[in-house]
């Protein structure tokens, strides 16, 4: 189905502005995606008319709020095609959804001579939390090489893996250099081994198709903000049986079934990791992001992203002083670059100028730079509103940007 990209923009008022005295061309979709009016429309509706705690009011308010919060979580699972609501955690985001699991999951089942593997794609929200799992428990964290392209040595990770290897914790689709890993057969080998897999789907859940179920991932977590819904939040899912092993992550109310000073007895999955008044008001205002997705059709999204990577591509390598950074054969969207003899965050604010939003440095992934070789780099990053004109515009700003530069 042919997207009309014209329409699409329209539901985005933060789309129609000036930076600079410029019409604003937003290309840090990355970082995070721009909000369509149902979803603001959504969350002031919610303050507005609905504004009450959850589950456990007897009133209309309470009654109308906890519908729809678990409306949207039936939203995710139909989404992401996990077999029940109930394997759906709500998080603050892909990170703590990371750190919820390598609290619980991690402290219970790793222990002292085990092995971790993450790739050197990877996020730090996707480091860090596994450095400090395996400082306290005595464990080791080894680490996929990649190639110069960007892309992931898989018969090196065969070599890794051992009756040690507890968890695999790898990046869907990295969020530097966009690189689509092959996760199935890394899920499929970390099985054989009897390792569990968490996928960090930050990038992938808004460019690709997500079903955990045919996929086979033990965790698989992603945020809000990057699929056109409010920031502050993500989900975490993971399948019930590997859930229910789990130690809560925090106590609190809504956790429990009974409290006495002598023993407490937890609640049910969701709601044994979801302590305390969650993000009521966000969590609603994401189903309007999810509806919004379904509605233009997650295949259309990708084609029309495709196309827009594609022609980014080609335009940009005919400048001089264009260096493309990752360069694998399956990517999302993202385009990371850098203007020889150029630091990048010197391109950054002269595309800032000219009313171009990109994102510059080393994306929370400087192991990955240091692999690379650099400091960082420019990356643009599209999504469903952006349009091939504004390729162009990105286009002039690199060429003007380069002439200056090569005189």
């Amino acid at each position: 189905m042919a997207l009309d990209i014209s329409k699409i923009r329209s539901l985005f008022p933060v789309l129609h502005q000036e930076v600079h005295g410029k019409p604003l061309v937003y290309f840090d979709n990355a970082a995070t995606t721009q909000k369509p009016q149902s979803v603001l429309d959504s969350l002031t509706n919610y303050y507005e008319k609905d504004n009450s705690n959850i589950h456990r009011g007897a009133h209309a308010l309470a009654d109308r709020a906890t519908r729809y919060f678990e409306e949207t979580r039936e939203a995710v699972q139909h989404f992401i095609n996990a077999r029940e609501a109930a394997e759906v955690i709500f998080t603050k985001g892909t990170t703590e959804g990371i750190n919820l699991v390598s609290s619980t999951f991690g402290r219970k089942n790793i222990g002292k001579n085990d092995e971790i593997i993450i790739s050197t794609l990877e996020h730090h929200s996707n480091i860090v939390p596994w450095q400090m799992l395996c400082e306290e428990k005595g464990a080791s964290l080894k680490i996929i090489p990649i190639n110069d392209a960007g892309e992931i040595l898989f018969e090196e990770f065969e070599k890794l893996l051992s009756s040690k290897t507890k968890l695999v914790s790898i990046v869907h689709a990295s969020n530097a250099l966009g690189t689509i890993n092959p996760v199935k057969k890394l899920i499929d080998a970390a099985h054989a081994v009897g390792a569990k897999v968490i996928l960090d789907g930050a990038q992938s859940a808004s460019h690709l198709p997500i079903d955990v179920q045919e996929l086979d991932c033990d965790f698989f977590v992603f945020s809000a903000h990057k699929l056109y819904g409010p920031t502050g939040l993500g989900c975490l899912y993971g399948k019930r049986e590997v859930f229910e092993s789990m130690p809560p992550y925090q106590g609190g109310g809504e956790m429990i079934k009974e409290v006495t000073f002598e023993k407490t007895t937890y609640n049910d999955i969701p709601f044994k990791f979801e302590a305390g008044t969650p993000n009521i008001g966000d969590v609603i205002a994401f189903k309007a992001a999810l509806d919004f997705i379904n509605e233009q059709g997650k295949n259309s999204i990708r084609a029309h992203e495709d196309q827009l990577l594609t022609y980014a591509n080609e335009q940009l390598h005919q400048i001089k002083g264009f260096v493309p950074v990752g360069i694998a054969q399956e990517k999302v969207s993202v385009l990371s670059f850098n203007i020889q003899a150029m630091h990048p965050y010197d391109v950054g604010m002269m595309l800032d100028a000219n009313g171009i939003a990109v994102r510059t440095g080393h994306h929370c992934t400087q192991p990955l730079m240091k692999r690379l070789g650099l400091e960082g780099t420019v990356r643009a990053s599209f999504a469903v509103y952006n349009t091939k004109s504004e390729i162009d515009k990105l286009v002039e700003g690199v060429s003007r940007i380069a002439r200056i530069k090569n005189k």
